[in-house]
């Protein structure tokens, strides 16, 4: 099985970096860099099911089809994660401490399966170490200014 974790470390408090992560209006800010991403029918409740959806590209619809297995706000959201309705889920973690420069969010993405799991999990990672990096910080700073 593969997986990944990320690390990033954010000059905001953890209410504020939750927000930007949970908040349907603000996520398809920063996932993919502000180009897809968009939540529906999310709510960051144990049970929920919802969609992030994308732009379809070749192999794939451009949905990801989830559900929340644990929220406990403003520290954890864990979630699964597939990409057809038959897969088999992997599994999505944020985690969110507070340090004390600001909030310390760890990202993990578990149990992909296979070599075609393996391949999904290289792809990912590049992705979401970007939008981590590139994406969020601009949304957190543009909640900064507004508070």
């Amino acid at each position: 099985m593969s997986e990944f974790e990320i690390v990033q470390e954010y000059p905001h408090p953890r209410d504020r970096v939750w927000r930007a992560l949970t908040d349907p209006a603000l996520v398809p800010r920063w996932t993919s860099t502000g180009q897809g991403g968009r939540p529906e029918g999310f709510v960051p409740e144990a049970g929920t099911r919802f969609r992030f959806v994308g732009k379809p590209v070749p192999g794939w619809d451009g949905v990801v089809r989830c559900e929340v297995l644990a929220a406990d706000a403003p520290s954890l959201l864990r979630f699964t994660w597939r990409n057809k309705e038959t897969d088999e889920p992997s599994f999505v973690t944020y985690r969110l401490e507070d340090t004390a420069a600001g909030t310390r969010f760890t990202y993990s993405h578990t149990g992909f399966r296979g070599v075609g799991g393996l391949v999904m999990s290289r792809l990912l990672q590049r992705v979401r170490r970007r939008m981590l990096a590139d994406g969020l910080p601009p949304v957190l700073d543009d909640l900064g200014a507004a508070a």
